[in-house]
């Protein structure tokens, strides 16, 4: 491995801190690295995996006004490129302007998600303002750039996918919709076309675009919400965007007040909003009351729109005391208390109705299909599963949504992964010929390592082990760009 350190920065984090989510696994990296010729410690480098896996994730490097949610951090991106059966590595901060701001600064400007936007030191940015865009959230590549984006919205960053280079923000990102542009943009690989959204406190509370393969903005569309609402992502289909509002959302009364505290209200039907991709208004339909954190693909069959994503049982999980302060934060940001398991609904087109289904019994989230297949028929998605009281990723799972048949693989204890991307193989025909990709964080041996497996094969293992210069942080989000 030949690496060279690009830029180091200083930890100003508390020396004694013991918040779960900004030590052990979710320790920040302080050095960025442009590595070659990357060491492979098991098997090899396929020669037909040709392409790279990005991966964004928080990497907090100022304390937090008041309480820190993991969700807070600033943006780091990592990219693994693969080429002729060899990998390289590179790794840069997401140089947002609240990071700038912050580190020009040398304190905190901007409160987090569970803290009152009032304790913000200034205006910020997002679905509720005085919040800083860490841009730490998603990574999709569109029109030859890497485009990072928040869960909470804010301006969409591009960078080059393979040096990572800045190019800064999208100009028109930080005014769509007047509120900005939330994590989970989605590629439609056949056509080219990126579809982003937003949303905020104010009405009509939700904005739809469109993306042509240019990366040009070609279309804006407002569609009506009953109040300010929480979607997290949307799904699509070769002719409509389907969106969701579910019956967990800041209390109005509350948000009056300045006060962003989300609610469960059971009572509420969840509402899936069917909208043209050519523009027009969105036809709604009632299913049973949920919280969909992440959809895995739609699709159309004849006159019904079919849309899998992971269905949560309990949205709002009582904290347990036993987990002491940590308690609340702990249940929101854990796949098992939520109960998130994989499951469909059926939109009927011609009668209005909904008819739904759970897939699988067992909990898992953060999917990944082979994107070749997005907003058409699908029959593969690999997912993960998480440890138990925690945000952090133990085991991978591979669906056949057909035979309704499960491979498993669980890393060792205190090995932990980031989403898994699908990268198809070159000259892959099949929607499951190619390999499945992570990034991975051996705390007991503090090391990280990307691993490479058979997509058809996972229960095998590994089929390559590559190691990174360093262990990073437990991660969220990641793609795949074909070479």
């Amino acid at each position: 491995m030949v690496v060279r350190t690009v830029k180091s920065y200083a930890n100003q984090l508390p020396a004694d801190d013991d918040h779960p989510y900004r030590t052990g696994a979710w320790r920040p990296q302080l050095t960025e690295y442009d590595a070659d010729d990357l060491d492979v410690i098991e098997g090899r480098i396929p020669e037909d995996l040709a392409g790279s896996y990005l991966r964004n994730t928080e990497n907090p490097l100022l304390p937090a006004i008041g309480r820190y949610h993991p969700f807070d951090g600033d943006g780091m991106l990592h990219a693994i490129r693969f080429a002729d059966g060899r990998a390289s590595y590179r790794n840069r901060m997401i140089q947002t302007r609240g990071l700038a701001d912050e580190l020009a600064a040398g304190a905190p400007l901007w409160a987090g998600i569970i803290e009152s936007p009032a304790k913000s030191l200034r205006d910020g940015w997002g679905a509720r303002g005085r919040m800083k865009d860490a841009s730490s959230t998603d990574v999709t590549v569109h029109a030859g750039r890497a485009l990072t984006s928040f869960y909470q919205c804010g301006e969409l960053y591009a960078h080059d996918p393979e040096t990572l280079e800045g190019a800064g923000p999208l100009p028109w990102s930080a005014g769509f919709g007047g509120f900005g542009v939330s994590a989970h943009p989605k590629l439609d690989e056949t056509t080219g076309e990126l579809l982003v959204f937003g949303y905020g406190t104010k009405p009509p509370y939700f904005s739809l675009g469109v993306l042509d393969r240019n990366g040009v903005l070609v279309r804006e569309q407002p569609v009506a919400l009953p109040g300010a609402r929480l979607p997290h992502d949307i799904a699509f289909t070769e002719n409509f965007a389907i969106i969701g509002d579910f019956p967990l959302f800041w209390d109005p009364d509350l948000l009056a007040k300045g006060v962003h505290r989300p609610r469960w209200y059971p009572q509420m039907p969840t509402r899936f909003g069917v909208v043209p991709r050519q523009g027009g208004e969105p036809r709604w339909f009632e299913a049973a009351p949920t919280y969909v954190l992440h959809f895995i693909n739609a699709y159309e069959d004849g006159d019904t729109i079919v849309v899998d994503g992971y269905f949560q049982t309990e949205p709002m999980p009582v904290p347990d005391p036993a987990d002491g302060p940590w308690a609340g934060l702990k249940k929101l940001v854990d796949v098992a208390s939520v109960g998130a398991r994989p499951h469909r609904w059926r939109l009927d087109l011609a009668t209005g109705k909904v008819r739904e289904e759970r897939l699988f019994d067992e909990i898992s989230e953060f999917p990944s299909i082979n994107g070749r297949v997005g907003g058409r028929r699908h029959r593969y998605a690999w997912t993960m599963t998480a440890k138990p009281g925690w945000f952090l990723f133990a085991g991978l799972r591979r669906l056949d949504l057909e035979t309704g048949t499960v491979q498993r693989f669980e890393w060792p204890t205190d090995v932990f992964a980031s989403e898994t991307a699908m990268a198809p193989r070159i000259g892959a025909r099949a929607e499951d010929d190619g390999y499945a990709i992570t990034f991975v964080s051996d705390i007991r041996r503090d090391v990280s390592e990307c691993h490479v497996f058979d997509a058809r094969d996972i229960a095998a293992g590994p089929i390559a082990r590559i190691a990174l210069p360093e262990r990073i942080s437990s991660g969220t989000h990641a793609c795949w760009m074909p070479a």
